[in-house]
């Protein structure tokens, strides 16, 4: 049979109790210790340090650090032709004038207009150079014409002098005949 002892059973509830607390307290201990600790110094590589003994002078800090460069103020420079950046020519904080090339854009529309329009002003020089030709050959085909004209009408007015002398001997003839 099972004997009762109520006595072991409450010091093992109060050692329970007694430890909850403790631990309790040792944790309020150590959050309240942690809570007042000052930060501590970030930590530094030695190879990026100068260890040196202070001196009077002039001291030049370089800093460096990630981010993005913001300018002030942005100017737009507008394009007549939409197009994609091929070369740039000058870099931002490079001083432009009115006549300055910051950049250069292609646009294969463009391109392929441009190359259209000089082959159509090739076809139109030799066009006029056939026309200028064509116009020379007719000139010298009416002058040709003219001259063969001009021949033979001069050998008309020979056929005519002589039928006339012809004519006039004949004249002659028949009224001395009759």
């Amino acid at each position: 049979m099972d004997i009762a002892r109520p006595e072991l059973a409450r010091r093992r509830r109060t050692r329970r109790i007694l430890m909850a607390v403790g631990t309790v307290l040792a944790l309020a201990l150590v959050t309240l210790g942690l809570s007042r600790l000052k930060p501590a110094p970030p930590s530094v590589e030695r190879a990026t340090v100068w260890i040196d003994t202070v001196k009077r002078g002039e001291m030049l800090r370089q800093v460096r650090g990630v981010g993005t460069l913001v300018p002030e103020e942005i100017r737009w420079i507008p394009a007549a032709t939409e197009g994609r950046v091929e070369r740039i020519v000058l870099h931002p904080g490079t001083t432009v004038r009115a006549d300055s090339i910051v950049l250069e854009l292609s646009n294969p529309e463009l391109d392929l207009a441009v190359q259209d329009a000089d082959s159509q002003a090739r076809v139109g020089r030799a066009q006029l150079t056939q026309l200028r030709a064509q116009l020379a050959s007719q000139r010298l085909d009416q002058q040709a014409a003219l001259a063969r004209a001009e021949s033979a009408a001069s050998q008309a007015r020979l056929k005519v002098d002589a039928y006339e002398q012809l004519a006039g001997r004949a004249w002659s003839r028949l009224s001395t005949s009759r």
